[in-house]
């Protein structure tokens, strides 16, 4: 049997046109008010970084030999065996797997929402799978966006509210008092920009399926995240709406440069990604 290390590796090649939307990104950040500079701090040193003639850009998510078991009773389920992906820097990349296959689980270990018990996993360059509890969660508050099939919105909050919650949580209820507006207008930008502009009051019994998933996605990105991972997106929603849903993401991905992995078992979704790869036996293999 092949290396999975070697199944599922790439090499993350220059992209011309994402190339210029980083720059135009940087450009523009240039140009921010001091009171929202802070908020790209990280990304635009990134950008601004020299890279070495003939070098590649680094990958921006590695997963490397990873094993991962879960315990019923006295029962030890093994469900990643020696799992290794690499995920390119402005990539969209499917991951299909079985129901059952452990693609929510690896999805889990990428976003460190979990640790593995064996391998490694790496962000940025950085190894993330040894890290505490709370950096961890920084990680996530800050860098990883995280869609779901069911949403996770909280019903007693409006839709803006519910957009503004990693925000809140990383800046706490007296900082968020005296930044509270700036980032009330990132989250109504970003409701506009998911088609949600008129929908900002609403709670989420009062919205669509479709209509929760595209605020789901709006609050994944209020940190302005590298990454955005999501988890069979579509899933819980019709044909149409499904549709719509892997447009937007799709769109996000081409036109802000997202990186984006998702997770389905559905081939007519996963064609929606740059590159598919499957998970079989509890290993990455390419498709």
């Amino acid at each position: 049997m092949s290396n999975p290390a070697a199944v599922a590796g790439r090499t993350c090649l220059p992209d011309s046109s994402k190339e210029h939307i980083r720059t135009s990104l940087l450009a523009a950040s240039q140009v921010e008010s001091p009171a929202t500079a802070g908020s790209n701090a990280v990304r635009i040193d990134m950008a601004q970084e020299p890279r070495q003639a003939n070098k590649p850009p680094s990958r921006l998510l590695e997963a490397r030999n990873v094993y991962k078991s879960y315990r019923k009773g006295k029962i030890e389920v093994p469900v990643l065996r020696g799992a290794s992906l690499d995920v390119c820097p402005g990539e969209f990349l499917a991951i299909m797997g079985q129901s059952g296959s452990g693609k929510t689980t690896l999805l889990h270990l990428l976003g460190s929402l979990d640790v593995p018990d064996e391998g490694e996993i790496h962000f940025g360059g950085t190894r993330i799978d040894r890290l505490k509890s709370r950096a961890r969660d920084r990680l996530r508050n800050e860098q990883i966006g995280m869609i779901f099939q069911f949403y996770h919105l909280l019903p007693e909050l409006s839709t803006l509210e519910n957009v503004l919650t990693p925000v809140m949580i990383r800046l706490g209820v007296w900082r968020y008092g005296w930044e509270g507006k700036r980032h009330r207008e990132r989250a109504k930008e970003l409701l506009s920009l998911v088609g949600l502009a008129h929908r900002w009051h609403h709670r989420p019994r009062e919205l669509s399926g479709g209509e929760m998933q595209r605020a789901a996605i709006a609050r994944a990105l209020m940190g302005d995240p590298r990454l955005l991972l999501a988890d069979e997106p579509t899933g819980n929603l019709d044909q149409q709406t499904g549709r719509e849903i892997l447009a937007l993401l799709r769109r996000l991905n081409q036109e802000q440069g997202l990186t984006v992995v998702m997770v389905t078992h559905d081939p007519a979704i996963a064609r929606h990604a740059d590159r598919t790869v499957r998970l079989v036996g509890g290993v990455v293999q390419a498709s």
